[in-house]
């Protein structure tokens, strides 16, 4: 099984291509565990809850691992916590960084920052110029993985189109 994640700065349309991509290859995906927990947090985040995030999204990933057909589609890895902890606390977890350092990856699909803002109250950064800057965190964290990556750009169906094609381009033929 192929395993791909979707990667990138917030609102750029992450978990709807994470949804098309498990549609169109008749498979499942893996949400990002942190919405869910943050829905039921009834408080601002602290640091101690990003490595309650990190345990709870490497759970629900071996969740959907074992459904998985050829290929999981992940809407989002440790990275991401990664960033907003080292963004936020100036630093992270050392128990993140081991589990960074254990994950496995086969493409990573980076989303670039050309859709529209969407408001939710989630998320924090709708500045352009905070928007770039966390694109080119997640791009030199793909670049620096060692894993193929693919750009991903454009409309909605354009990025579809992008994404299908890299992920047929992992799968057996």
């Amino acid at each position: 099984m192929k395993k791909v994640v979707v990667i990138g700065p917030e609102s750029t349309g992450k978990s709807t291509l994470s949804a098309k991509l498990a549609a169109h290859f008749n498979t499942v995906w893996t949400p990002e565990y942190a919405r869910e927990y943050l829905d039921h947090l009834g408080r601002p985040y602290e640091k101690d809850d990003l490595l309650t995030i990190a345990e709870g999204q490497l759970q629900l990933e071996r969740e959907q691992a074992a459904r998985a057909s050829t290929v999981l589609i992940c809407d989002t890895d440790l990275y991401v916590i990664k960033v907003w902890s080292e963004h936020k606390y100036e630093d992270c977890d050392p128990r993140i960084l081991k589990e960074i350092a254990a994950q496995e990856c086969d493409h990573y699909l980076l989303t670039y920052i050309d859709l529209p803002w969407e408001e939710d109250p989630q998320r924090e950064y709708p500045d352009p110029e905070m928007r770039q800057y966390f694109y080119n965190i997640y791009k030199d964290i793909v670049i620096g993985s060692g894993v193929t990556w693919t750009d991903i750009r454009g409309s909605f169906d354009e990025r579809e189109a992008l994404a299908i094609a890299a992920v047929n381009r992992l799968l057996p033929s």
